[in-house]
């Protein structure tokens, strides 16, 4: 019954221009995800021609006795979800402690300049939010970690050059091993992708239409990098 009747609360406080506001912004989020994956399968992206050399490293990587860089460069690619997976929960530590002096917190936030002027349970649902954001990154940062170390099991464990049973034998565990690098950058990327939209919801203290051009301009962004950067171009180029 109190569930229901801080839902009900939440409801009638929340002004329609907010509602409208929230539902874009997950439908940007949701919506450009979406894109980007169907999308990625005709036009090359930066995480495509990532796998693509990934699935080049991992036969190179099969074709070599000695593995030992390959097994650093691995360790390496793991620290960067281990670092945002680190300041991820330092961000949503400082959330809590605002959450729990939310009064205090939104008399700060009314002071900014242009900041909009809300009651304290329509601060904490965006303060709510904000935490639910990073805690979404918090566990796509930690899954990544935890396949990155699986492809450091694979790389270990691949068997010398001349013990594969045949050639397609040795490509196809290479194959194997570069879906797995492949799957922990995505989820890498996934992780990046929250902290972009995280500004986009930080801009819900501002206003609601703030968020909602907010909203656009992340995935604006998103998209030029993910398909129309520099980078993109240097890979596309052919070997």
């Amino acid at each position: 019954m109190q569930a229901a009747t801080i839902i009900s609360t939440i409801w009638q406080t929340l002004p329609w221009s907010d509602w409208l506001a929230l539902a874009g912004y997950l439908a940007a989020w949701a919506g450009y995800a979406l894109f980007a994956k169907r999308r990625a399968s005709s036009q090359p992206s930066l995480l495509g021609l990532g796998n693509r050399e990934r699935e080049r490293w991992m036969l190179q990587t099969t074709g070599r006795d000695n593995r030992v860089l390959d097994g650093v460069v691995v360790q390496n690619l793991s620290v960067s979800p281990q670092f945002f997976a680190s300041t991820t929960i330092l961000i949503i530590g400082g959330l809590l402690a605002a959450l729990s002096t939310s009064e205090q917190a939104s008399a700060l936030v009314a002071e900014i300049p242009f900041a909009a002027r809300t009651s304290a349970l329509v601060f904490d649902m965006k303060l709510v939010l904000l935490m639910a954001v990073f805690v979404y990154a918090f566990f796509r940062f930690t899954w990544s970690l935890r396949q990155y170390s699986i492809g450091v099991l694979l790389v270990a464990a691949a068997p010398e050059r001349g013990e594969y049973a045949t050639e397609p034998a040795r490509q196809a565990y290479a194959q194997r091993a570069a879906r797995v690098m492949a799957l922990a950058a995505d989820t890498f990327n996934d992780g990046l992708r929250a902290y972009y939209m995280s500004f986009a919801a930080a801009a819900w203290f501002f206003s609601p239409w703030a968020m909602l051009a907010a909203s656009v301009g992340v995935v604006w962004v998103l998209y030029r990098r993910e398909f129309r950067s520099d980078v993109v171009s240097v890979l596309a180029e052919p070997v």
